[in-house]
Formats: C-alpha cells, sequence, structure tokens
C-alpha cells in the first residue's frame, strides 16, 4: 500500500462567527467549535484513506482561546499518523484579526477516525511519511499518545509501551 504525506490529507475550512453561534458572551460556542473540528478532520481522513471514515474518539481539545462574534475562524486538519485502520488527526484553529489580517492560533484538537467499509468493518489504510519538522514531532508524539491510550485501558502492558518508557527510563 501507498505511502502518504499528511499535507495530502490537509483540509481548509474557513467561515465567520454568526450571532446564533455564540454564548452570552457573544463568543463561539465550544460545541460549535467541535463541530467545525469534526468536519474538517473527516475530510482530512477520507482523504488520507479514500475510505467511509467514523469518528472514534476525541483525545485532546484545547479552548485557548475564546473566539468573538464575526471573527473569521480557520480550521485546519491533517492526519498526523495513521495506523492499521486508524488515523490521528491533528487540528489547529485560527482567528484572523479582521483589520490587519494577522492570524493567532487560537484552539486545538486531536481526534482518531477510522477508515470502514461499506458494513461498517475497519479496513486497512495508507501510512504516513512526515515531510517537516512539525509533522515528525506530531508522529512521533503520536505513538506515545496511542500507546498511553491503550495501556490506560488495559489492552497494553505497561511495559509494552516502549515509546512511553523512551520518555522515562534511560537504558
Amino acid at each position: 500500500m501507498q505511502v502518504k504525506s499528511p499535507s495530502e490529507s490537509l483540509t481548509t475550512m474557513t467561515d465567520v462567527v454568526l450571532p446564533g453561534e455564540t454564548n452570552p458572551l457573544n463568543n463561539l460556542f465550544g460545541g460549535e467549535l467541535l463541530a467545525r473540528m469534526d468536519r474538517a478532520a473527516s475530510i482530512a481522513a477520507r482523504r488520507h484513506s479514500r475510505r467511509i471514515c467514523v469518528t472514534a474518539s476525541v483525545n485532546h481539545v484545547a479552548f485557548n482561546k475564546a473566539i468573538p462574534i464575526g471573527s473569521v475562524v480557520t480550521v485546519e486538519a491533517k492526519v498526523s499518523r495513521a495506523f492499521k485502520s486508524s488515523m490521528e488527526i491533528y487540528i489547529d484553529v485560527w482567528i484572523e484579526d479582521r483589520v490587519s489580517g494577522i492570524k493567532t492560533k487560537a484552539n486545538e484538537a486531536i481526534y482518531t477516525f477510522v477508515a470502514v467499509d461499506e458494513t461498517g468493518t475497519p479496513v486497512e489504510i495508507p501510512g504516513i511519511q512526515p515531510e517537516t519538522e512539525l509533522e515528525q514531532q506530531r508522529f512521533d508524539a503520536a505513538l506515545r499518545r496511542k500507546q498511553l491510550s491503550l495501556v490506560l485501558a488495559g489492552k497494553m502492558k505497561p511495559e509494552e509501551a516502549t515509546e512511553l518508557k523512551a520518555l522515562f527510563i534511560k537504558e
């Protein structure tokens, strides 16, 4: 199976924050942002796998900066690592100053998607070959996150989590 680059899955969605999407403080609802991130991640997963993809988990969300009404919001999603049938999608959220045009990172998230066939059975997907330093960092960290998740779920013994051990034990 052909290996792909993360850039092949890059999905960029830009929209404006409307009054009906805001809370009483006139900032974008967190749930609305989660939905936007889920859609972008879904497209990125589909671009990578060329299969039906379903959200398996929302691994991490950081609402670091409020997104006010009228803001131009850009959600960028890209596959950071592909496993057998699952893939980690890293999402960056940017807001653009309407006057200067300067973009500021507001939030980020990490989702996991699984590629499936028409019956919902997981299917094998292509691997990923990082091209940039940031892509390599995210690629490496994805394996640590997966191992941690498996250990916490009781699906992997801690001593088998080689990437996690390497963080703490110098041999």
